[in-house]
């Protein structure tokens, strides 16, 4: 948020300074704004009255050169250089550094992040935005609509996958209680049927003793009286 901060600060400067500044002193704020090595937005400062009034005028190509700045890269300036100012060394640095933004690839101040070797892949946590070109923005809004109908699709998809777990698991609780209260039944019934057989076993012997003792006393020899 610091960076961010102090862009947004620095960007209001220049817009405060663009309100008194007309034709020469405007190309001079211009050479001044596309120079400063923590600059990195310039919609704010095109859209400045007296920086647009130099549309037509003999300093025309330094409102085009801001321009390039905002929207273009290092590529197209020497496309058109002969219809621009020349640069000095710091904007050609700072050119320079806008393509790289533009190509998504990393420079000190502008993108930062993290290098996980594990993975083999580089983990933006900041980085500076360009201008938008006209017409970008309704096309970014497109991009993130579909991101944000994506997002919730998958998340309605988590949503139903953490639901079907539920039920697996309410499922899985269920038979697991069926099982234990068949195995309940079952223990019951047999210690009832061993202890219907005990008792059994207590009558079969208790019969068989009373036999014994009834043949015994028939094989016994009568007295006479």
């Amino acid at each position: 948020m610091e960076v961010e901060q102090k862009q947004a600060d620095l960007v209001q400067q220049f817009v405060l300074l663009a309100a008194n500044a007309r034709g020469r002193a405007a190309v001079e704020l211009i050479t001044h704004a596309t120079s400063h090595p923590q600059l990195f937005a310039f919609s704010e400062l095109l859209a400045s009255p007296h920086i647009a009034e130099l549309k037509g005028t003999e300093h025309s190509a330094s409102l085009d050169l801001l321009r390039l700045f905002a929207h273009g890269t290092w590529s197209d300036y020497k496309n058109n250089a002969q219809m621009l100012p020349t640069l000095d060394p710091q904007q050609e640095l700072k050119l320079k550094q806008l393509t790289v933004m533009t190509l998504a690839e990393t420079a000190k101040g502008i993108v930062r992040g993290k290098l996980d070797q594990r993975r083999r892949c580089f983990e933006v946590q900041f980085a500076a935005g360009r201008d938008l070109r006209p017409g970008q923005l309704d096309n970014m809004i497109a991009v993130l609509a579909n991101w944000l109908s994506s997002s919730d699709n998958l998340l309605l998809t988590i949503q139903e996958k953490i639901k079907w777990a539920d039920s697996m698991s309410e499922q899985d609780r269920r038979h697991k209680k069926e099982v234990e209260d068949k195995a309940e039944e079952m223990r019951k019934s047999i210690k009832a049927e061993m202890e219907l057989r005990g008792q059994q076993d207590v009558v079969y012997s208790e019969a068989g003793a009373l036999m014994d003792f009834v043949d015994e006393d028939r094989s016994r020899p009568k007295r006479r009286r």
